[in-house]
């Protein structure tokens, strides 16, 4: 088989089940795992798929659920909620996005006391009400069932009441020009609001983010505190970022 006709068939399979990892199309096209991580790699920089640590996700389908990306890079998201969730002290008032990272990070704030968390998360509500003196507010909207969050003019009128301390949002990806983006409408601007409502506002993304692009715009970095990932940027998007007032920390500890 040539590898342009491999290349297509692996796409072909990619897109089909919205997922494949490295393991699934070795064995379904009986060729080395390190020939399937250059094809994957060729076809990410044709931006035909996502390339993730173990395989690879389509874009022909938009984001994947909630379930799948939870145990995508699930090492290095449980590490940048780490990072993030020292930024939030007791007592803080703190905006939660949706999302397979913020998800995470709302654990790492299981033993935080007294927080008054404002989220369109039904899994971080859950997670967060009802610990350590906490209050919880779910803003209102439709219920999107793929990612477990409420989106809408409800959900953004109520998010409008809102300054707080700090406000944790995660990326559908970051375009080479420092472009943050997501996968609809909805979900960016709640994202831009939540950016907008907090005197620290702070970005999650794991580096198959960086260098990539998803349909709808958030905004760019100017308005961003900090940048969190696993991994430094490399150009375009480090030089970009370089000349924004940003910091950009990376979680390169364990969490416990």
């Amino acid at each position: 088989m040539l590898a342009e006709e491999r290349q297509n068939l692996i796409l072909d399979l990619v897109n089909q089940r919205g997922s494949q990892s490295i393991t699934d199309l070795q064995r379904q096209l009986k060729v080395s795992r390190e020939t399937i991580r250059r094809d994957l790699m060729l076809l990410a920089d044709r931006h035909a798929l996502r390339k993730t640590h173990g395989g690879a996700l389509s874009l022909a389908h938009g984001e994947p659920g909630i379930a799948v990306r939870e145990v995508i890079n699930a090492e290095a998201k449980r590490a940048i909620a780490w990072r993030a969730a020292g930024l939030v002290p007791d007592g803080a008032t703190v905006l939660l996005a949706g999302g397979s990272t913020v998800q995470a990070m709302a654990d790492m704030l299981l033993d935080h006391r007294e927080l008054t968390v404002i989220t369109n998360s039904v899994a971080n509500a859950s997670k967060l009400a009802a610990r350590n003196s906490n209050r919880v507010h779910l803003l209102g909207g439709e219920v999107q069932t793929t990612n477990n969050i409420t989106l809408g003019p409800d959900a953004t009128a109520m998010l409008a009441h809102y300054f707080v301390d700090v406000a944790i949002v995660g990326a559908g990806a970051i375009t080479p020009a420092g472009v943050l983006m997501d996968y609809t409408r909805e979900e960016a601007e709640i994202s831009r609001l939540m950016l907008q409502s907090a005197r620290l506002s702070v970005v999650l993304a794991d580096h198959t983010k960086f260098n990539r692009h998803a349909p709808v715009q958030v905004g760019t970095f100017e308005k961003v505190t900090c940048l969190i990932s696993d991994r430094p940027p490399e150009a375009p998007l480090s030089t970009v970022l370089a000349r924004l007032p940003l910091d950009v920390l990376i979680a390169d500890g364990q969490p416990h």
